[in-house]
């Protein structure tokens, strides 16, 4: 799985509004000066993720961007499904090498592979909330190591 960049900016912009004390919100020239994004690009992201219902806007002199809901709430794979374009039938078009479809469209071994890969990815970021990514590096892969933790616990067990 890749992370565009407009999705890792999207998460990015949203730990900016996370950080923030609440009711306390972000303009888009903030949020792209601390993001080093044009504050176009960061009107973008933002008007994606307000139309998905993750931000909030408010006019007037303490206005500007804010989370719709506690960090808490808003899962990464939430806010990467506000931006992903890409599902499997189109990566398989994608890799159907001079042919306009794969030979390989009615039966393929690796899509099972990729379905799998795909889910498991899905499951493991909606596990991660918006608040577990405003601390330090270090603070942030040692709370993902607890959390993946059990998982791999399990699956050994089960081999």
């Amino acid at each position: 799985m890749r992370i565009t960049a407009q999705e890792e900016y999207g998460l990015r912009c949203l730990i900016q509004l996370a950080r923030q004390p609440e009711g306390q919100g972000l303009t888009l020239k903030q949020i792209g000066e601390r993001e080093g994004i044009s504050t176009a690009n960061a009107g973008k992201i933002l008007w994606l993720l307000s139309n998905a219902g993750i931000v909030k806007s408010a006019r007037g002199i303490k206005g500007g961007y804010m989370l719709a809901r506690p960090a808490d709430q808003i899962t990464v794979s939430e806010v990467i499904s506000v931006f992903e374009h890409a599902d499997l039938e189109e990566h398989c078009k994608n890799f159907s090498g001079i042919q306009e479809v794969c030979v390989h469209n009615t039966d393929c071994g690796i899509r099972p592979v990729l379905q799998i890969l795909n889910e498991t990815v899905k499951q493991v970021l909606s596990r991660i909330t918006l608040a577990q990514l405003v601390h330090h590096e270090c603070e942030v892969s040692e709370r993902l190591f607890q959390i993946q933790r059990p998982a791999r616990s399990s699956a050994a067990m089960s081999v």
